[in-house]
């Protein structure tokens, strides 16, 4: 959410970002948001001049009282009463206004940075670098599900009867590596200094509503029926709510943290849930990364993100490349957004892994995380956002780089302590 002395001193800077993005029909809400900070402020400057004359005429009903003017103590009195049901009314209205300027501000996108490149949705997005030598064997790579059936690791049918398509049951070596992944993500995380946590799974609406968007809540989150609580869609969701309406010192910055959940997506909207596979489906566990900081150390904050993930995926020789989102695929809170990307021997191609986030104060001004700075006064936090990995979409780009023509697959030295020991499955 925008600062709204932004959209005071600076309404043009607001429209032409909204033009950026390819948003042109939010552009009325800026003026709309002006005149209702126009009308409230003038509601609270009735409402000072009010209570002023108040305390003015309460003064003068004593004076009065005290010589007698028994009538014009009782005009006093009810010139006070009338103004007191005027100060409700302007209450009211300032309530109401105040609503109205939220629900704008609230759709309103956040100012992206100066580096995006200017671009209608994610055909458009620019590749930034590669890392790793993406090739392609001279033998044929099965598709993942058939490369899993092998092995008697992953149980369509039954999930299908159970849940419906999107779900999935994993089982044996293709279990026990979905395990080890995530395992290994942790301690490469810890080690590199962030603290772990396995947050709540589920969130109440207010967090909601503080860590994302409308549309995206609408495309992502099951809710509970019946209940104000939501299904976590990542575990950044509940991570940056554990801070709601926090004051942070200084000293305690930056809080680098790193997490594991299941995560639970409608996929509205999306390419499709597969009938056979496990890219896009309805559950999935990811271990994600979190900071939150001071705003002049977000930027930097922000590449070293990314650059774990690319870290990560190349300590298992997973060919991978970072891809800059262009301003009309950000979600309206980013300012600024990279892709990880890992390579498919079988498709030939990169797809999507991990994807790097930065807020700037967006989810802070919507939860109320301040730092606090007793010389210059207190400031709203930054927040970031980046996945380690994501399972089982990781199982995919692990078994097709790793795939040998015999049909085994290999483990790389980091997994095996995971894995029992075992250089291979098959």
């Amino acid at each position: 959410m925008l600062d709204i002395k932004l959209l005071r001193t600076n309404p043009e800077l607001v429209k032409e970002n909204i033009k950026k993005k390819f948003q042109d029909h939010k552009l009325k809400l800026v003026d709309e948001v002006i005149d209702l900070d126009r009308r409230i402020r003038e509601a609270k400057s009735r409402g000072d001049e009010l209570r002023n004359l108040r305390n003015t005429v309460s003064k003068e009903i004593g004076a009065l009282m005290g010589k007698g003017l028994r009538d014009e103590a009782e005009q006093a009195k009810r010139k006070v009463t009338d103004i007191a049901d005027e100060l409700l009314a302007l209450k009211k209205t300032e309530e109401d206004l105040s609503a109205e300027i939220r629900k704008r501000m609230l759709v309103l996108p956040n100012i992206i940075d100066e580096t995006v490149p200017i671009g209608r949705d994610d055909s458009e997005n620019v590749e930034m670098e590669r890392f790793g030598d993406p090739s392609v064997p001279e033998y044929e790579v099965p598709y993942h599900v058939d490369i899993m059936e092998r092995f008697s690791g992953i149980d369509l049918e039954s999930s299908r009867k159970v849940s419906g398509n999107g779900f999935y049951y994993l089982c044996g070596d293709i279990a026990r590596l979905h395990s080890a992944i995530l395992t290994y993500a942790r301690d490469f995380m810890i080690d590199r200094g962030f603290t772990y946590y396995i947050p709540p799974f589920m969130i109440r609406g207010e967090v909601v509503s503080g860590v994302m968007s409308f549309a995206e809540m609408e495309n992502m989150m099951y809710k509970i029926e019946g209940e104000d609580l939501y299904l976590i869609g990542t575990s950044e969701h509940s991570m940056i709510g554990k801070f709601i309406d926090t004051m942070l010192d200084e000293d305690r910055l930056p809080q680098t943290l790193t997490s594991y959940s299941p995560c639970f997506r409608k996929e509205v909207g999306a390419h499709g849930i597969e009938e056979r596979g496990v890219y896009r489906v309805h559950q999935f566990d990811k271990q994600e990364m979190i900071v939150v900081c001071k705003p002049e150390d977000s930027k930097d904050w922000f590449i070293r993100l990314y650059q774990n993930t690319v870290d990560f995926f190349r300590s298992l020789d997973i060919p991978v490349r970072t891809l800059e989102c262009c301003s009309g695929d950000l979600a309206d809170l980013k300012v600024r957004s990279i892709d990880v990307e890992a390579w498919s021997p079988r498709q030939r191609k990169y797809f999507e892994v991990g994807s790097c986030s930065n807020l700037g104060d967006a989810q802070a001004r919507r939860l109320g995380i301040r730092i606090r700075n007793k010389q210059t006064g207190n400031y709203f936090a930054h927040t970031l956002n980046n996945t380690v990995v994501a399972t089982p979409r990781m199982l995919i780009t692990f078994l097709e780089n790793n795939y040998r023509e015999d049909g085994t697959v290999a483990i790389p030295e980091p997994l095996r302590m995971y894995m029992g020991g075992k250089e291979s499955v098959g």
